[in-house]
């Protein structure tokens, strides 16, 4: 059994699944891949079962869509379960995050119980966003630094691997984050349980099929817990 799992949360990602997974079987041919699918519409659980003919592919079919963090979690939860996987890998299934440079990440987590592929540390970047994608990404890294004092420059970034004592640590069951401020909640748990973290340059890649994620409730979302996570670290000092 492979020694990582790289967790997949889908969600209407018809166009973009099977060319990840195959890029990701020839460049992580080591690692187990979890596809977590939360019903999608457009046929995705259904490719995502096809691809599962690769023994080293599994698929977690959940019932509705509910948020990127509850799909990380449940997917986590079932890595968990089976105690061979060391490392989990978070990977966004619309081509954004590169599987050649998923190597460099693993390297890293030799040494780091979390590892954040960083698109704002010197040698990452972002391709084809516009301006105000870039604010708003640089903008709550640097809240959630500010009010959490995370030592990170990408937060908010999804292209991470973590050690299955980070995942244990952060005590799964308890997190109540649904959209992006999924990553933002998981390092600070990480960090504030005193596990050693690093950020590694990653060029990240604007979806090239369907549509994106984010919306004003995902931002919003993660602006009240960061606040409501700050004040509460106030508190207790």
């Amino acid at each position: 059994m492979s020694l990582t799992l790289i967790v997949i949360p889908t969600y209407n990602e018809a166009a973009n699944l099977e060319p990840l997974v195959t890029s990701l079987r020839h460049h992580a041919a080591d690692a187990d891949i979890l596809v977590v699918d939360d019903a999608s519409p457009d046929g995705t659980g259904a490719i995502a079962d096809r691809l599962a003919d690769d023994p080293a592919v599994h698929v977690l079919h959940r019932p509705g869509k509910e948020g990127l963090g509850v799909a990380y979690r449940a997917g986590f939860t079932w890595g968990l379960e089976r105690p061979d996987y060391r490392w989990f890998v978070e990977m966004d299934a619309d081509g954004s995050h590169r599987p050649e440079e998923l190597q460099r990440l693993r390297n890293a987590a030799y040494v780091a119980d979390l590892v954040i592929g960083s698109r704002w540390v010197a040698g990452g970047r972002v391709l084809d966003w516009p301006w105000l994608r870039r604010l708003i990404s640089k903008a709550g890294t640097a809240y959630a630094r500010v009010m959490l004092g995370l030592p990170v420059h990408d937060a908010t970034a999804g292209f991470r691997v973590l050690s299955r004592q980070a995942l244990e640590a952060a005590s799964l069951d308890t997190v109540s984050s649904h959209g992006y401020c999924f990553q933002i909640d998981m390092a600070r748990r990480i960090h504030d349980a005193g596990l050693p973290m690093v950020e590694v340059p990653v060029t990240f890649v604007e979806r090239r099929h369907g549509a994106s994620k984010m919306t004003t409730g995902i931002i919003a979302e993660a602006l009240w817990r960061v606040t409501l996570w700050g004040l509460q670290r106030l508190v207790r000092r």
